[in-house]
């Protein structure tokens, strides 16, 4: 049978290695649908190319930018937000990918869950913002969870070589980021430009900027408690530059399984794809030979604050993740705008949590609400940081 993949952030990287993905893998995958929220002129090439049955923009007003170059395509086209969760329900998709970037895409996967599809999350923030909601509905309802970004895939891929009860701890690899051998310093003064400049991986400016602060490292602790179902203290972090192994599982016998492979995303996007089938790559495939030496380091959590900052919120729990979420977001966005300096991100994280008073088991609605107190509050200490 054809599995139908709908593609919600098609436009984004993790989109365009998703139809890479999917075009390799021929005839038995099919592209249901494609979204985008503004890249209008993309999303019309896409949908021309690979004729879904319906394609959303979720930003109204770039409607007329996509009715000029919409000639060549006939099918569906919606607009708006809510498109996204339209979209992740209907019958003609069996496997939602999302690869929105922020809350954004939360309704949609929350949709897909309880309507029991596969979904193959890339972006970060369902699990850290819902991961008790999202988790429950999708055990409730039959719907898979599978992860696309590399190290929590590696992980799903390790585990398969034992059960559950037999997991002593897992390790989520880590680059270090640009500034892995900068002083404190030098790093607390960076530029938009060196934060910007990854050793290995190419990402967008947001998520570039969450490895150089290792915020991408504690907010993956945060996702893997609830993917794997581990307390955070089985959780555990290394450093490895080399971004060839991307994660472990130790076993209780003493066994470390680990899942090497080239920095390409369009593996962890296959497997999640074809999972429990293995299928030919399309990534280039790993020479060790050529690899030389693999090395590996503890982090250091006075230099990288705010990956210790995610250990507190995952034991905090509750909203704690939320608003180290939502108030990363809003300094990352300060920095690369220019209107702090990089030290300044993990300042205002922490000023925002410990201003909040932890709350449990909260609705989706109580879970925005969280986000959005978290944002203005950030907001505010920019204001007052101004007026200074």
């Amino acid at each position: 049978m054809k599995k139908r993949v709908a593609i919600l952030g098609s436009t984004g990287s993790i989109g365009q290695n998703a139809l890479c993905v999917i075009e390799a893998l021929g005839p038995e995958y099919e592209v249901a649908a494609l979204t985008a929220h503004s890249r209008y002129d993309l999303l019309a090439e896409q949908a021309e190319r690979y004729q879904p049955a319906v394609i959303a923009l979720t930003h109204p007003d770039f409607k007329p930018g996509y009715e000029a170059f919409s000639g060549g395509f006939s099918g569906s086209v919606l607009y708006g937000p809510d498109s996204l969760a339209d979209i992740a329900v209907r019958e003609d998709v069996d496997i939602v990918l999302c690869g929105v970037v922020g809350a954004a895409g939360l309704p949609a996967v929350l949709a897909a869950a309880g309507a029991g599809k596969r979904l193959a999350i890339a972006n970060k923030e369902p699990l850290v913002i819902a991961g008790e909601l999202l988790t429950r509905r999708a055990a409730e309802n039959g719907a898979e969870i599978l992860p696309i970004d590399s190290e929590h895939s590696a992980v799903f891929q390790a585990l398969q070589a034992g059960r559950p009860q037999e997991v002593r701890r897992i390790v989520l690899t880590a680059s270090g980021g640009p500034f892995l051998r900068s002083g404190r310093q030098e790093m607390e003064e960076a530029t938009v430009e060196q934060a910007l400049a990854h050793p290995t991986w190419r990402m967008g400016p947001k998520i570039t900027v969450d490895s150089a602060t290792m915020m991408n490292k504690a907010l993956e602790v945060i996702e893997a408690q609830w993917l794997f179902g581990l307390p955070v203290d089985q959780i555990d972090v290394l450093i490895h530059p080399e971004s060839i192994v991307h994660s472990m599982v130790e076993f209780v016998d003493g066994s470390v399984i680990a899942q090497l492979g080239t920095p390409d995303m369009k593996t962890p996007i296959q497997y999640a794809l074809t999972y429990p089938e293995r299928r030919e790559g399309v990534a280039e495939g790993l020479k060790l030979e050529e690899m030389g030496r693999l090395t590996f380091e503890p982090p250091d959590l006075e230099q990288f604050r705010a990956l210790a900052l995610g250990y507190e919120a995952a034991r905090q729990g509750g909203s704690a993740p939320v608003v180290l979420n939502a108030a990363n977001e809003e300094a990352v966005a300060a920095f690369l705008e220019g209107k702090i300096r990089f030290g300044r991100i993990r300042e205002l994280i922490e000023q925002t949590l410990e201003t909040h008073t932890v709350r449990e088991h909260l609705s989706l609605e109580a879970l925005l609400e969280t986000d959005g107190w978290a944002r203005n509050r950030v907001r505010r200490l920019l204001e007052l940081m101004e007026t200074v």
